[in-house]
């Protein structure tokens, strides 16, 4: 019993007041630097807390971290204080922490990797796939990497947009030309054998 005292009274202390955070907001909507920097110290071990139990991983952890500050810096003017602004941060926090996520799924999936996707499929003969490779090797990297994450990696075009920083148009365009791209090549090499 006295454990769970001791833990409620932790986590009152721990936690920020919402009127002293919905100033410190509304400061740095204003560039008031003090109000920034009270805001990140009253926040910041719970932020860390957060990204670092999502992440898994201190470096990665604190870059979420870094980035959801200055997201909080840029958006503070635009913030509407509903009584919760820790829950504001804390979905600012999770953004970048899945952000950060499908960066890495999606750099995993490399030109090497993307190749050798269809090594193991059954479905495949070795002439099929030496035409595969022979295809993939016609795109340029980005082609190449959107086609693997929309068609291999079941990736939305809208979230490949945002891993690869581009605009959403610009993915549909680019896939849509590498798809014909790779009809060609494929037409092509079907020819030669």
């Amino acid at each position: 019993m006295l454990l769970l005292y001791t833990v409620e009274q932790s986590a009152k202390k721990a936690a920020p007041d919402r009127d002293r955070l919905d100033r410190c907001i509304h400061g740095i909507a204003e560039n008031d630097r003090a109000a920034f920097e009270e805001f990140y110290n009253l926040t910041r071990a719970s932020v860390y807390g957060y990204t670092l139990s999502v992440l898994k991983n201190t470096h990665d952890a604190q870059d979420a971290m870094h980035d959801c500050y200055l997201s909080v810096y840029k958006g503070a003017a635009g913030y509407k204080s509903s009584g919760k602004p820790m829950a504001w941060v804390i979905t600012i926090a999770k953004n970048h922490c899945l952000k950060r996520l499908n960066s890495q799924k999606a750099e995993s999936i490399g030109t090497e990797t993307a190749e050798n996707i269809f090594a193991d499929s059954p479905e495949l003969d070795d002439e099929d796939r030496m035409v595969i490779s022979k295809c993939l090797t016609a795109l340029s990297d980005e082609e190449r990497q959107i086609v693997v994450l929309h068609a291999v990696a079941g990736f939305k075009h809208r979230e490949i947009a945002e891993q690869l920083s581009l605009p959403v148009s610009t993915v549909l365009s680019k896939y849509s030309r590498a798809l014909n791209r790779l009809k060609a090549e494929f037409l092509k090499e079907n020819h030669a054998l």
